[in-house]
């Protein structure tokens, strides 16, 4: 078998495709480096007032808006950035498929998420409570929820909380979404909403349910929101310091009164990194 001569030019072909080989968006490059050509890619909801939510006009909410000055502080422009639904129940999976850089979609810590995957922050501590008619006067305390008809969505920790821990005897309904269970709640096939108040808040300021749903203002357990990342990834300790970044120079609070003044809702200071609250 003859060898062929590597001529000047085919060398030069060759030494550009290995340059584009090298440059190109493959599974690592997004947790290295940012600008170019390249793009991040990360997990929010898509259907959450005020947090995550898809509108005609792009994506908004405070996730959104931690999300964002995170991945700047990666190296990436907001036009870098593609979005991808993350849902309750498929979080763990996306992260440890690659379908996603990291997750911000009310994601709260928990020791069984941490077993799966890590988390930067928290970046927001949350309270689960419920959300009812505006004429529900039956449910004033968690113990009320017992004789109730509960709505939740499937993988969420809210359901799993008024089960196991508050009200063992309540008869839960789970959906697929938090928006799912709202007509269900108007209509009175289930007498409340269980999730996090951040997340309830955001539904009950929108114009189309204005006076219609209220807080219970149980504040049942802290939920500690974090940002979810693959298992052994170097972005979490990137992402600790952007978020830090975010609450040094305000910005944090500025997406707070952006996202969640509108409900009036009245919001936890700050945690500090790796301060989880049981």
């Amino acid at each position: 078998m003859k060898l062929r001569k590597v001529t000047a030019a085919s060398a030069t072909v060759f030494a550009l495709a290995l340059t584009a080989t090298a440059c190109g968006g493959g599974d690592g490059d997004n947790e290295s480096s940012g600008g170019g050509n390249n793009k991040i890619t990360i997990g929010i909801k898509f259907d959450q007032p005020g947090l995550g939510q898809k509108t005609p006009q792009g994506y908004a909410g405070f996730d959104v808006d931690v999300a964002t000055y995170v991945a700047k502080k990666l190296g990436y422009e907001e036009n870098q950035i593609e979005w991808k639904e993350a849902k309750s129940g498929d979080r763990e999976t996306m992260l440890q498929r690659g379908d996603v850089d990291f997750i911000a979609a009310t994601y709260s810590i928990t020791p069984e998420r941490q077993e799966k995957v890590d988390f930067a922050g928290p970046y927001l501590l949350a309270h689960q409570d419920v959300l009812l008619r505006a004429d529900d006067d039956k449910i004033k305390s968690p113990d009320d929820l017992n004789s109730a008809k509960l709505c939740s969505v499937t993988g969420s920790t809210s359901a799993q909380n008024v089960k196991e821990k508050l009200a063992p005897k309540a008869q839960l309904q789970p959906y697929p979404t938090y928006s799912a269970c709202l007509p269900g709640l108007q209509n009175g096939a289930v007498d409340a909403l269980t999730t996090d108040d951040s997340i309830l808040a955001g539904y009950a300021s929108q114009p189309q349910f204005k006076g219609k749903f209220k807080l219970g203002g149980f504040k049942m357990t802290n939920e500690n929101y974090g940002i979810g990342v693959k298992k052994g990834s170097d972005l979490k300790d990137k992402i600790n310091k952007a978020l830090e970044d975010m609450v040094a120079d305000k910005s944090w609070d500025k997406a707070v009164k952006d996202n969640f003044g509108p409900a009036n809702y009245q919001n936890e200071p700050a945690p500090k990194i790796g301060e989880i609250k049981s």
